[in-house]
């Protein structure tokens, strides 16, 4: 890990927190957990819990540095930290810039990253770049970072919209076009279509599932195992008398219709 250096407090518009060089590289600014807890008005508590659900996201020594683990043990004074504070936590993490992204990324709201964007204007990258006197890197970095961040948001909308969406073909077209957004390619996704078990349609139809399994064999709607076709596909499911996976046949509406078709000849 990269030597810490305190820089003191820091004041970006409204938000005061403990600016922090190192750990992630030379000149790399990072930010406590507690501060980013601070700034978003919430508890150190939800940040933990956040990044610990989802730590499989953060890279180690990239992305976040758990100082409880790693650090000298009188360290917690330079960062403010009493020494019941440091003894009782768990953890104290340290974010990088990246890994303060990918939080906000998880966060996702329209709020949390307005925040970063004026923390990256001001506290990351930025200050380095100001530092070493180089204004069109700053203008550069700033626009590009406004821009990307602007994307991300109208893409997250377009998507909410295509999820609330009930029609296919319109959620086909919102889910492309965010695709647009974020890429700069009109990709056509590929809708996952709506599968139904023999227990599903058996409820639908008013019969049986034993009836809607003796139908499908009797019709040919079943693929060779493992394969599909337009009728459905082979999934592996747990079964209820043990832990083993069971192969299960899942019914596409084309699989749903034919089934319905026959019962009702």
């Amino acid at each position: 890990m990269e030597a810490l250096k305190i820089i003191g407090h820091e004041k970006i518009g409204k938000f005061e927190f403990m600016g922090i060089e190192g750990g992630f590289g030379e000149g790399k600014k990072a930010m406590l957990v507690r501060d980013i807890a601070l700034i978003h008005k919430t508890d150190i508590r939800t940040i933990n819990q956040t990044i610990n659900r989802n730590r499989k996201r953060f890279k180690e020594g990239i992305d976040l540095i758990d100082l409880k683990q790693i650090t000298v043990s009188d360290l917690f004074m330079k960062l403010g930290f009493t020494k019941t504070q440091w003894g009782n936590a768990k953890h104290i993490y340290l974010l990088s810039e990246r890994g303060y992204a990918k939080l906000l990324k998880i966060m996702d709201d329209d709020k949390a990253w307005d925040i970063y964007d004026e923390l990256v204007d001001n506290y990351f990258n930025m200050r380095v770049a100001i530092k070493e006197n180089k204004p069109a890197i700053v203008n550069q970095e700033r626009l590009k970072i406004m821009k990307d961040n602007s994307a991300t948001r109208k893409a997250n909308m377009l998507y909410k919209i295509a999820m609330a969406t009930e029609s296919s073909s319109s959620k086909e077209n919102l889910l492309a076009k965010a695709a647009e957004v974020l890429t700069g390619e009109m990709t056509i996704p590929v809708m996952k279509q709506k599968e139904y078990s023999a227990k599903d349609i058996a409820e639908e139809l008013n019969t049986t599932a034993n009836m809607v399994g003796r139908i499908a064999n009797k019709l040919g709607l079943k693929a060779k195992q493992p394969g599909h076709n337009k009728y459905g596909r082979w999934a592996n499911s747990k079964s209820k008398y043990s832990d083993k996976e069971v192969p299960q046949w899942l019914y596409t509406d084309a699989g749903m219709k034919a089934v319905k078709k026959e019962l009702e000849k």
